[in-house]
């Protein structure tokens, strides 16, 4: 995959825009900017599977949304970056990762039609059960909960809430996602020191900082800084990375997130660091943080709305009860973990110009407010996993 065709480039950059468009309603969901981390790719895949499963004005509406121009590209999107981006590299030195997709359909309804059946079993490679929502349901549930707490090596538990499956349930579709990297330069656990850190309220708590004095990836640009920390490789061709992004305001996050939520390809070359620069010190704080969410008002809000309002899912079984099939809400839920090793993270669901300024000689990177962070594949461009840290000491 190191030389990505231009069309499936605009896709990436398409599904990277979608990525941090989420995330940035995410944050604002909250009534108080919270922690947050969440798998954009994740919901991503659900709604490429019901865009599959859906035909006419639902599918158009998904397709648009999600920045393709048909269902063909999106296939070809997940068909071959999505297994890509996640085969496991442990074995090889490189990062652990599992994707997995799974459906669960009510036995009333009948077999698949010929089309979505090849969908998910050949390009999504999911799993599919026939099961008994009217008799079973909590049952259902519980299976699908712990389907997802094995993908996501017991990260993420209790997918679906109490209540969420009862006896009219006719469908689930879930996804889960894993990944577990080791920093390319841990941080030196004895350095790690406590100090201050500033909250949007103007308050500042004490939390523990890594800290390390290596000459770094970093770019200043006008307004935040970016800092990027590879992971191992190993053999492995990939190059995982995490990049922090940090506004120079201190309450700065709202805005700096909704500027790289503002058009496609904002974090382009010229905003994400390239060279290792002389570093004074870099101080990031250790942080876990595990958030769930119910998806349907944020998709809503970026206008999926007939496939979340009773709208028929035509495509994806041949029957009347087809007209019906509709999404009644999409839960999701994800967690990380950042140390002085390197990071680990799951997730899962159910259903003013900036520019930048040639480097400096010598740079500090001191992340002692609230910042943004992402995980993403630099040779394709995929993100994994977006989120916030609004207060290091919450989870």
């Amino acid at each position: 995959m190191d030389n990505v065709d231009k069309n499936l480039r605009r896709l990436i950059k398409n599904q990277t825009h979608v990525s941090f468009n989420i995330a940035h309603h995410v944050l604002l969901s909250e009534s108080t900017p919270t922690n947050s981390v969440s798998s954009p790719l994740s919901l991503q895949v659900i709604l490429g599977l019901l865009a599959a499963a859906s035909s006419g004005s639902t599918r158009d509406e998904l397709l648009s949304v999600l920045g393709s121009n048909s269902i063909d590209d999106l296939n070809k999107l997940f068909s071959e970056i999505v297994p890509h981006i996640f085969a496991d590299a442990s074995s090889s030195g490189g990062p652990k990762l599992n994707l997995a997709n799974g459906i669960w359909v009510d036995q009333s309804l009948p077999l698949f039609k010929p089309e979505f059946k090849r969908v998910v079993e050949d390009l999504y490679k999911a799993s599919c059960a026939q099961v008994d929502f009217l008799n079973n349901a909590d049952e259902v549930a519980s299976e699908v909960n712990s389907w997802a707490e094995k993908q996501t090596s017991g990260l993420i538990k209790d997918l679906l809430p109490p209540g969420s499956v009862d006896e009219t349930t006719e469908v689930i579709f879930a996804n889960a996602l894993y990944f577990k990297g080791a920093w390319n330069h841990e941080f030196d656990a004895s350095e790690t020191k406590e100090d201050d850190f500033h909250l949007l309220d103007g308050t500042s708590v004490k939390v523990p900082y890594m800290t390390s004095y290596r000459d770094q990836f970093i770019k200043t640009c006008n307004g935040f800084k970016v800092l990027c920390l590879p992971y191992k490789k190993g053999e492995d061709k990939r190059e995982f990375s995490m990049y922090v992004l940090l506004p120079d305001k201190k309450d700065g996050l709202l805005a700096l997130s909704k500027k790289v939520a503002s058009k496609p390809g904002f974090l382009n070359k010229r905003r994400l660091p390239y060279e290792k620069v002389e570093v004074i010190s870099i101080r990031l704080p250790r942080f876990k943080i595990s958030f769930g969410f119910e998806a349907s008002k944020v998709l809503k809000d970026l206008g999926f709305k007939l496939a979340l309002s009773g709208a028929g899912l035509t495509e994806m079984v041949d029957s009347a009860q087809a007209e019906n099939l509709g999404v009644s809400s999409i839960f999701h839920k994800s967690f990380i973990e950042v140390n002085e090793e390197g990071t680990e993270a799951a997730a899962a669901s159910a259903a003013s110009k900036y520019m930048c300024a040639s480097d400096d000689p010598e740079v500090e990177f001191v992340a002692d407010h609230p910042f943004m962070y992402l995980i993403r594949e630099n040779k394709t461009g995929v993100v994994l996993f977006v989120g916030h840290v609004v207060n290091p000491l919450e989870g």
